[in-house]
């Protein structure tokens, strides 16, 4: 027979949860910026602020219609909130974008923008514009958790993550200086996103992930998740749950098919190795051939570049049965680089080798080399690294990775 002090047994049945408001960032002049929250937490926002909760639903639907569909930032132009609660928002709420710290158009027609966070952080968002789609590229963090040796971000130390407004922030500048607003499918030049830029987007996934939900929300920025492409450098053990939780292209960066090679330019494969990262490439959610897992693999001379680089290449990809694609990307240099870009003919012995076996081996062309846009050159500061430096650098974050 039980104590008195035994616990009463719970009462079965449902038991509706009560909201706990989350904290929400509150900016220095005493407003919080709704940009980047989901639904929930802006009409959370709303009733935090003291509106009724019914009041709360419908404007935050409103609100949300006038911030990822028409893209407005001023609430005395959303005609359809009153005159009298367009003031009372003001003076609570602001909708931003990121600042602009120096915004670069490349010859090609690439446009790079250098943004600055409130706390006076730098990152680097880059539209890619080309016939039949144009491309934003998305940064992640503030530098990078990684150290791949190829990249100029990788030389940098990784800061912070971005913020789910930092990440969203990028879209609505690019779709403002596009001028695409009101948002509509037909006809927009901002198509596909790609978190490509600085940063591994799986080391900062509950932002990434909240982030691209707004994008491809139906009522607002509507992107499909067809179009958006997370590319990682191997985080395995993230890689199964982005699948299931966002449902976007995987591009993963390879860049070597040997473990002595990719041990050296791509450093996290110590961690999680080529074999483990193939299998998850194998078991990621919703890959076929309709969606197809992109191999991003960067030519670097006498390096990865040999013939039988490219046959082990396609061995591996048949071994794992992948529904696959390799994008061969020219290495774009950097002063202090350690590699040299393969020659253009050995890029197309190489491209023509995977693509003799049944698989797709475009070769990228470099886009916005001439404003350091191009990939592995997203880098936030000008200063120059020894190579002494550059080691150093990335011993201390690989002993970070563990």
């Amino acid at each position: 027979m039980q104590t008195g002090s035994a616990a009463p047994m719970p009462i079965p049945g449902h038991i509706d949860p009560v909201p706990v408001p989350r904290a929400l960032p509150m900016r220095s002049d005493g407003r919080i910026d709704l940009l980047g929250l989901s639904k929930g937490d802006l009409r959370m926002a709303l009733e935090t602020a003291q509106l009724e909760p019914k009041q709360a639903k419908l404007r935050a639907k409103q609100l949300w219609h006038w911030m990822y569909n028409r893209g407005v930032t001023d609430f005395a132009l959303m005609t359809d909130i009153s005159k009298q609660l367009r003031p009372w928002l003001e003076q609570r709420f602001v909708i931003s974008r990121p600042e602009v710290v120096t915004a670069q158009v490349s010859s090609d027609g690439t446009r790079k923008w250098l943004l600055r966070s409130d706390d006076g952080q730098d990152y680097e968002a880059v539209f890619i514009p080309d016939a039949d789609r144009g491309t934003l590229c998305v940064s992640s963090q503030v530098g990078c958790t990684l150290n791949c040796r190829f990249c100029h971000t990788g030389t940098m130390r990784l800061v912070r993550n971005l913020t789910q407004a930092e990440i969203v922030g990028q879209v609505m500048l690019a779709r403002d200086a596009l001028g695409e607003w009101p948002s509509q499918p037909e006809g927009r030049m901002l198509t596909n996103i790609v978190m490509m830029g600085m940063g591994e987007p799986l080391y900062n996934f509950d932002n990434v992930r909240d982030a691209l939900r707004i994008v491809m929300d139906g009522d607002g920025l509507a992107l499909s998740k067809r179009r958006i492409t997370l590319s990682t450098s191997g985080v395995v053990p993230m890689m199964a749950r982005a699948g299931e939780e966002i449902g976007v292209n995987l591009a993963v960066s390879l860049h070597a098919v040997t473990k002595e090679i990719r041990d050296e330019i791509v450093p996290l494969n110590r961690k999680y190795g080529i074999e483990q990262l193939l299998q998850a490439c194998a078991d990621y959610p919703g890959a076929n051939n309709a969606r197809r897992i992109t191999f991003e693999y960067v030519m670097l001379k006498d390096k990865n570049d040999s013939d039988a680089d490219a046959r082990e290449l396609v061995r591996l990809i048949k071994q794992y049965k992948l529904p696959a694609k390799v994008n061969l990307i020219p290495f774009n240099p950097w002063p202090g680089a350690p590699y040299d870009t393969s020659t253009p003919e050995r890029v197309k012995a190489f491209s023509n080798i995977v693509f003799e076996a049944g698989i797709s081996a475009p070769v990228r062309t470099p886009r916005g080399r001439d404003i350091d846009a191009a990939c592995g050159q997203l880098k936030t500061s000008a200063e120059r690294k020894s190579r002494a430096d550059l080691d150093r650098l990335a011993e201390e974050k690989q002993a970070a990775l563990g």
